[in-house]
């Protein structure tokens, strides 16, 4: 049963089909989520695996492949062309052109070469990898769309039928000031594209000084700093807001807000939550998920060249789907 709003977002991508590579083939849930999405005519597919055994499930479930192409890397006619790439973009870091021949074979190498080379628009993977194993390929080979900002994660949270985006709960793990204002920056872009209103709070202990600490300090800084980007051209008539330090409660209810931020146009009904690192925003989302029924998705990388896409290793096959089209439309974004 699809919810309202992955339902949205996967009639969203079908508007504009992209073609996403999933590495992890062997994974039911993986499977299930392209058939989610191929049957949806949302997505161009390709799955790296055996093909008569893709095959073979697809057949027990009585399932069509429409828009779904099943390839092995090691056997691509592509390889040595993913081979050269890879040794010309990491000679200068030591690679040895017979490391670049295996480690074009690792399937998220492969796929992550397939994006960068233009035969794929996205590519999603982590549903047995850690988010490392993701992160890495997309860090060497994608890199960063912008050289002075690090690349950070994000998830679409749904409670009650509202988005809400938060960041970061998967990729840097102890921001500090500046870094923390790039995510901020980062994630209401991101928002944006995905129609989530941009008003951004900076999550803390402390509501506008009511806590002391280095955490804190750095929180309200890191504000400082987000605000003042915001007055560059590059930001204009986006609409972004962004306040903080505040506390949950006052960045969500309107009558907490009243009485901690009366003068904030955040406070009270933020969309987009900064976490001050990575422990407090990778606990706060699965506490959401497991005990406040939310649906999440993501880890979802923001601020690469392509989008190259983390998932929890939890995920259901519906989270997968969500993935996909989320990674579709950020592709279809890019691309613009």
């Amino acid at each position: 049963m699809l919810t309202k709003y992955l339902s949205s977002l996967i009639a969203k991508a079908a508007e504009n089909i992209k073609t996403i590579v999933l590495p992890e083939g062997e994974d039911e849930r993986v499977l299930k989520a392209a058939h989610i999405i191929a049957q949806a005519n949302a997505a161009r597919l390709i799955i790296f695996g055996q093909e008569d055994k893709i095959s073979a499930y697809f057949s027990e479930n009585g399932w069509n492949m429409n828009n779904i192409e099943v390839l092995k890397p090691e056997n691509s006619p592509r390889l040595k062309e993913y081979t050269d790439l890879l040794y010309n973009l990491r000679k200068e870091k030591g690679m040895t052109y017979e490391q670049a021949e295996q480690t074009a074979r690792d399937y998220t190498y492969f796929g992550t070469l397939m994006v960068k080379a233009g035969h794929a628009d996205g590519m999603v993977s982590g549903a047995n990898h850690s988010t490392a194993d993701t992160v890495r390929p997309a860090l060497q080979i994608i890199k960063s769309a912008r050289k002075d900002r690090s690349v950070s994660s994000f998830l679409i949270m749904i409670s009650n039928d509202t988005p809400y985006l938060f960041s970061d709960c998967g990729v840097v793990i102890n921001p500090n000031e500046k870094e923390l204002a790039d995510i901020a920056l980062t994630a209401a872009e991101t928002a944006i594209q995905f129609d989530i209103e941009p008003k951004v709070a900076m999550l803390s202990f402390s509501t506008r000084g009511s806590g002391k600490g280095e955490t804190v300090d750095k929180v309200r800084n890191a504000t400082a700093l987000a605000q003042h980007a915001l007055k560059s051209p590059e930001y204009q008539g986006l609409g972004i807001e962004i306040d903080g330090e505040m506390q949950a409660d006052a960045a969500l209810d309107k009558v907490v807000a009243k009485k901690k931020a009366p003068d904030s146009h955040v406070a009270g009904s933020a969309r987009v939550l900064i976490f001050p690192n990575i422990e407090a925003g990778n606990i706060g989302y699965k506490l959401l998920q497991r005990l406040g029924g939310c649906e999440a998705y993501g880890p979802m990388l923001q601020g690469l060249n392509a989008p190259i896409n983390d998932l929890s290793r939890g995920a259901f096959a519906e989270d997968i789907a969500g993935v996909i089209a989320i990674t579709c439309l950020q592709a279809t974004h890019q691309h613009k």
